[in-house]
């Protein structure tokens, strides 16, 4: 049976692909879970049209995401925390910590974004990655001082 696929599959295709399935494949599983259509004239247009708007809508994104990432040349993230008397830190630094104090400073990003290899266990200045857009990266500069 031929499909035009809504999703990319594995093994399969990537979406907006028109391929050949077997019968039993579509009908038990791509058709039902909406993860495929039938080939026919008005899925092809159908298809065509949403990629079209998934595509102006990804370019917008990216735009934003080149903003912020632009805005983040100037700004640096600062994470105070609470040290025992040798300035080792209690605990450590997280991406929710610095998510955190960047919502303070009226930037929103989930946790998944910021790339923090481990937990920051130290006192400094660190330069971490931040996925913004599966093609936008920037580097934060992120402080982290003694508290109180």
């Amino acid at each position: 049976m031929k499909i035009i696929l809504q999703e990319d599959l594995r093994g399969v295709g990537k979406k907006g692909a028109a391929v050949k399935v077997k019968d039993g494949f579509a009908r038990n599983f791509l058709l039902p879970n909406g993860l495929a259509l039938k080939v026919t004239p008005a899925n092809l247009a159908f298809i065509e049209r949403k990629i079209k708007t998934e595509a102006g809508r990804s370019y917008d994104e990216k735009k934003k995401a080149e903003e912020l990432a632009a805005r983040f040349l100037s700004v640096s993230c600062t994470v105070s925390v609470d040290t025992h008397d040798d300035d080792k830190l209690y605990g450590s630094i997280t991406a929710a910590h610095i998510a955190g104090a960047l919502e303070a400073e009226g930037i929103i990003l989930d946790k998944k974004q910021i790339l923090l290899g481990e937990p920051l266990k130290a006192l400094g200045i660190y330069n971490i990655e931040v996925k913004l857009h599966p093609e936008v990266k920037a580097m934060l500069k992120v402080w982290v001082v003694k508290g109180k």
